[in-house]
């Protein structure tokens, strides 16, 4: 995939980036073809376009003992919307929180630990104020998951 607001080389960049955020730049100017200064430069440019948004690490979230990945579409009131998504923002097992088209509803991705960990949370949102009805759909296996967007 190719973005108007990057040239080839960008592009090279930052596939690169997104398969080890932590090469250097000069690794990086002998995989692209350019020096340490001019990679820089176009990294810092990204930064400045806000193409690249921020660097960080993924944590495998099996591994780290979050055993389910919980997918919920939380149906709410019109008027509680925004209020219940920020509630959920400060909950730890909440990874994800979007607004829908359709009627008023957030989908929501959580971690939980257990089956146990799931129910309990699902309880919690039955008691909160606004929310009409939760699905909630466990992850079953992945065939491709992207951290960012792959060029």
């Amino acid at each position: 995939m190719l973005f108007s607001q990057m040239d080839e080389k960008d592009a090279q960049i930052v596939k690169l980036l997104l398969e080890n955020g932590r090469l250097s730049h000069a690794e990086l100017g002998r995989m692209v073809h350019l020096t340490r200064a001019a990679v820089r430069e176009r990294v810092h440019g990204l930064m400045e376009q806000g193409i690249i948004d921020k660097f960080t690490i993924i944590v495998n979230p099996l591994k780290a003992g979050k055993n389910m990945s919980v997918y919920l579409n939380i149906e709410v009131q019109w008027d509680k919307l925004e209020s219940i998504a920020n509630l959920l923002l400060e909950d730890d097992e909440i990874t994800n929180v979007y607004q829908m088209s359709g009627g008023p509803h957030l989908h929501v991705h959580a971690l939980m630990d257990n089956q146990t960990h799931v129910e309990r949370y699902l309880i919690r949102l039955q008691s909160i104020e606004g929310i009409t009805n939760v699905d909630s759909e466990f992850l079953v296996r992945r065939f491709k998951e992207r951290e960012g967007i792959l060029i």
